[in-house]
């Protein structure tokens, strides 16, 4: 497991993507569930997904209900991302379980996981700027601009894959640790959020029984 490894995955991820380039698109996963290729490809395809849904929520003719049901989209999205992020977490974790720390082990805030969303995020950037590159209906000058800060983004494409290189070499050796911390984030749990459970049983709940998020 190293940075290209994720990498190629996740740009594998963003091409099936956009061979429909349709935010209602089934996600498609072609590893194994145990695998840990599995968990980065459904990574990337949830941010490449919310990706879009952060465009389409920006458009200036959207309906006002249209832009109710996104924002909840993104929100879910968001769960479902850092869900993705800690069970990639968990694996490395394992991966590492028979690692003994030296005493002088520093503790790495950045987790693997957190780095590879970053990772993962960066590689929709550059695909997106490279399509701007190419775009033939913009002057030369959008050319331009876009590919100075393209070329920004691949100098941060190899320093971020050196971090986690280094970061996973270091933690292998025992000169860095890392500890898993659940995000435990509070809008979408209508017990932690007081503008859900504030509200009467019956507004909390649809017919079915079903929390209204």
């Amino acid at each position: 497991m190293n940075a290209s490894f994720a990498n190629d995955l996740f740009r594998q991820s963003i091409r099936d993507y956009h061979h429909t380039d349709h935010v209602d698109t089934p996600i498609n996963n072609p590893f194994a569930a145990n695998d840990i290729a599995s968990l980065l490809y459904h990574k990337n395809w949830i941010d490449t997904v919310q990706w879009h849904l952060e465009d389409i929520i920006r458009s200036p003719t959207i309906r006002p209900d249209e832009l109710v049901a996104i924002k909840r989209r993104i929100d879910q999205s968001n769960q479902d991302r850092t869900d993705t992020v800690e069970q990639i977490d968990s694996w490395f974790f394992d991966q590492f379980r028979h690692t003994t720390p030296k005493p002088s082990a520093r503790l790495n805030s950045e987790t693997p996981a957190w780095l590879l969303d970053r990772m993962s995020i960066l590689q929709l950037k550059l695909y997106h700027f490279r399509e701007q590159t190419e775009r033939p209906d913009v002057p030369d000058e959008h050319h331009q601009k876009a590919a100075q800060k393209l070329a920004v983004l691949l100098e941060q494409e190899g320093d971020l894959a050196c971090c986690f290189d280094e970061l996973l070499e270091d933690i292998q050796n025992g000169d860095r640790y890392m500890k898993v911390y659940r995000q435990m984030k509070m809008y979408n749990d209508p017990t932690l959020n007081p503008v859900l459970y504030g509200q009467p049983a019956e507004q909390q709940s649809g017919q079915d029984g079903s929390v209204r998020l």
